[in-house]
């Protein structure tokens, strides 16, 4: 019954740019701000899989929410190959807001300006926001990975993460190189690309050899999300951009 009670709470709520709305849908203010949905809650209109053309088997409408899962042949955190893109357009300045929850000892992320390479994955060249339980998740050892960090560089206070089974938003501004994520209304990270302390940071990291990362992160990309072979679900997910 709470779990119940939680989810109707949370069906319609106030949007931080005004107004009441429910799921996948943007209000009257958004609506005039120029708010636009990335996922309408019935298909997936728009989304592909990385390098590829059509949805990964993978991944299901639920409950208004994308959902994806083990892929078939696969263990836990075994990727199925998987990992999607919005591949309608690329971003460059914008405000993305979306919902995620996570199964127990998931495991996922959110990529911005994703540049695809055919063979690579889609951490090629990409930031990753973490997606994470971060109590059961076998990868919650190191700071940096827990759920709203930049992935194995900056991590994020985990006191504003909720639970396995409860929805969390996560909100990327990216201004100029200027970058914020703000998890269920607190900003817990903080940074700016393509400058000498980002260079630090990625040299710090697992990315320092990585190829796409040596090269750079492209000014602009795709918005992606990771099939790290568990339980996961994103909804209302919309972007404001230039």
């Amino acid at each position: 019954m709470l779990a119940l009670t939680f989810m109707f709470t949370i069906s319609c709520k106030t949007t931080k740019t005004g107004g009441s709305t429910g799921l996948n849908q943007l209000s009257k203010k958004e609506k005039e701000e120029g708010w636009v949905l990335l996922f309408n809650g019935k298909n997936f209109d728009g989304w592909r899989q990385c390098n590829g053309t059509q949805m990964p088997a993978n991944w299901v409408i639920e409950d208004n929410a994308m959902k994806v899962f083990t892929g078939e042949g696969k263990e836990p955190g075994q990727g199925a190959n998987g990992d999607i893109v919005f591949g309608d357009r690329k971003f460059k300045n914008f405000e993305l807001s979306i919902d995620w929850k996570a199964s127990k000892m998931a495991n996922s992320g959110i990529f911005y300006n994703v540049r695809e390479v055919p063979g690579k994955p889609i951490y090629y060249a990409a930031p990753e926001i973490q997606v994470l339980d971060n109590i059961n998740a076998t990868d919650n050892k190191v700071d940096s990975h827990l759920a709203g960090s930049l992935y194995d560089i900056l991590a994020a206070d985990p006191k504003t993460v909720n639970p396995a089974g409860e929805w969390n938003t996560i909100v990327v501004k990216v201004k100029d190189g200027k970058v914020t994520h703000t998890q269920n209304g607190v900003e817990v990270v903080s940074y700016t690309l393509w400058t000498p302390e980002w260079d630090e940071m990625v040299a710090n990291s697992k990315f320092k050899d990585f190829p796409g990362w040596q090269e750079g992160i492209d000014k602009e990309g795709y918005i992606g999300l990771q099939d790290h072979g568990y339980t996961v679900w994103f909804r209302n997910i919309k972007i404001l951009a230039e």
